[in-house]
């Protein structure tokens, strides 16, 4: 019908599939793999609005920020209004781009927040002083060597790392202020790191509402809006089977990071 002159063709909405960790090791959701599909979703024919299902439990900040600001630039250019809907979870730098939205909806049950940032890590220095294994590092420059966890930590290292984290923390919840305003209440927890289900998250002014994409957009654009999806592609060693080493990694990274959230 749209090649009718006259005609008019039923509303579209271009939807973006943000599922899994956000990552800056290539394996995860990252600006480089997202960017070329989320240029064709704005920019593909004239879309009423484009939807982020995000399923994301966090990752890079690096990431999540590039992610999220590139939405923002391509819908501020064009004027197109952006909604998020989140499924089981959308937490940390998952939230982050949640935020890229306009609105935010959730299912009753959807986990968000987690407005924080977190540095994990393993110590191995007594491991192999057990087994007579000497560590050699020769640098130049006292900072060189920064947090080795093959050395006891070092509690002026901890100092500087805590600060890197609050600078970092600092500009996640500038991002959250700028992008949610007013509707943010006025909740103790709400930039601890606490995690919110379902209304909880409306109450805390995170998100906007409980709505699920096909309904919400109906509601929106009318009974005859279509939907056009975009997502990242494997590539194509991924897709026969290839890569088993690094999908094994990837899926044990992604798991993990859902597990915090009880996922």
């Amino acid at each position: 019908m749209k090649y009718i002159p006259f005609t008019k063709s039923a509303p579209f909405v271009a939807v973006i599939r943000l599922q899994g960790a956000i990552s800056n090791s290539g394996r995860g959701l990252d600006d480089p793999g997202l960017a070329p599909v989320i240029e064709k979703a704005f920019s593909k024919g004239k879309p009423a609005a484009v939807a982020l299902e995000i399923n994301c439990p966090g990752g890079s900040p690096v990431q999540s920020s590039l992610i999220a600001s590139r939405i923002r630039r391509l819908a501020d250019e064009k004027k197109i209004p952006v909604f998020a809907f989140v499924e089981d979870v959308a937490a940390s730098g998952g939230y982050w781009l949640a935020c890229a939205a306009d609105e935010i909806f959730i299912d009753a049950c959807s986990i968000t927040g987690s407005i924080g940032v977190i540095s994990a890590g393993f110590g191995a220095h007594e491991a192999i002083d057990r087994y007579g294994i000497e560590r050699r590092v020769h640098t130049a420059g006292k900072s060189k060597s920064l947090l080795d966890p093959f050395k006891p930590q070092n509690p002026a290292d901890v100092k500087k790392l805590k600060g890197w984290l609050d600078d970092l923390h600092a500009t996640f919840i500038a991002y959250v202020k700028s992008r949610r305003g007013l509707k943010l209440s006025d909740d103790p927890d709400l930039f601890t790191g606490e995690v919110y289900i379902g209304q909880k998250g409306i109450d805390a002014g995170l998100v906007d509402g409980i709505g699920h994409l096909a309904p919400v957009m109906k509601a929106r654009f009318g009974d005859k809006v279509k939907f056009r999806r975009y997502g990242q592609r494997k590539p194509l060693l991924a897709r026969f089977g290839a890569q088993i080493v690094d999908d094994s990694i990837a899926v044990i990274e992604e798991r993990a990071a859902y597990a915090r959230f009880g996922l």
